[in-house]
């Protein structure tokens, strides 16, 4: 299978800056580089508008490849104060509102720019959004 670089038009000066993709398709299963709080507008003050923007990021490479919200795996969230969750948990209903990925948070003392309070990273199968499979089976 080829490996398809995924780069939604308004990206390719940051991709090319930094030197990575905002994704990377292989097959059904995509693999999506951290995404932040970070817009036209540049970074939010608050941590949930920054997690709102960073999981609107992160939707827009996931469309961008073909893939939805709901075939997200596999969730990896980094937070610059872990203790102040409930932010992140508020605008991460707005986006995933059930049928919950394995998550995995991650407590950093900083990210890339020091007005970031959370980064996600995720991996997508295109059509994993089947439903949960039942503990009574």
């Amino acid at each position: 299978m080829a490996k398809q670089l995924i780069n939604p038009p308004g990206t390719e000066r940051v991709s090319a800056s930094l030197q990575f993709s905002q994704a990377v398709r292989i097959g059904e299963t995509i693999y999506v580089s951290g995404q932040v709080g970070y817009g036209a507008s540049g970074i939010p003050d608050g941590k949930e508008d920054q997690c709102r923007l960073a999981f609107s990021n992160l939707k827009t490479v996931l469309e961008y490849a073909g893939a939805t919200m709901a075939d997200i795996v596999s969730l990896t969230s980094y937070h610059t104060d872990p203790l102040d969750f409930d932010g992140f948990k508020a605008a991460q209903r707005e986006f995933i509102p059930d049928k919950f990925p394995a998550h995995t948070a991650v407590g950093v003392t900083s990210l890339l720019l020091p007005a970031l309070k959370c980064e996600l990273a995720a991996i997508a199968v295109i059509g994993g959004s089947n439903p949960p499979i039942s503990a009574a089976r």
